[in-house]
């Protein structure tokens, strides 16, 4: 039998990558830290230096250390940076686009299939029930950014028309600050 240590107990994983559990890469000692996650550091695997003390602390900062003007999907801008899961992109000459990717489709909801058989038995009635329509908008927006020779895309759920709406003004407004 050999001797393992537990599943995430301290030390568990990679040897030498000390107490941080499973999962957690850490920097061998002596080294700089790296940040690892959305939106840490330039970059991934990139060293992440931290803010000076006092600054990006508290809510509505971001990871870059000042507030976040906007946030689509896991895009955010902050200060003069987009940042994306892959790093930063540099905000100033970036190009915006959005797709509307939804679709509103028109149902008859089932509350009203359920009135229309109950009260079928009473009278004839009830089949007026069946004259309900509701309206349904399932999809997504694609938001997509270039910048700086790099490229990202999200894709933001919307469950309405007013939801693409306030998709489509947080782009413009993007866009804006992207000037």
């Amino acid at each position: 039998m050999t001797d393992q240590t537990p599943f995430g107990a301290p030390g568990y994983g990679p040897p030498g990558y000390g107490p941080p559990g499973y999962g957690t890469p850490q920097p061998p000692p002596g080294q700089p830290g790296y940040g690892y996650g959305y939106g840490h550091g330039p970059g991934y695997g990139q060293p992440y230096d931290a803010p000076p003390p006092g600054h990006g602390h508290g809510p509505g900062a971001g990871p870059g250390g000042g507030p976040v003007l906007l946030a689509l999907g896991d895009i955010a801008v902050i200060d003069d940076k987009v940042m994306t899961p892959g790093g930063a992109l540099p905000l100033k000459g970036a190009v915006w686009t959005a797709t509307d990717l939804s679709r509103t489709d028109e149902r008859i909801p089932p509350h009203a299939i359920v009135l229309a058989v109950v009260f079928f038995l009473f009278c004839l009635l009830g089949l007026l029930f069946l004259l309900m329509k509701e309206k349904v908008t399932i999809g997504f927006v694609q938001v997509a950014v270039s910048s700086g020779g790099r490229y990202h895309t999200t894709m933001v759920p919307v469950d309405s028309p007013q939801g693409v709406a306030l998709v489509m003004g947080h782009v413009n407004y993007a866009r804006s600050l992207s000037m």
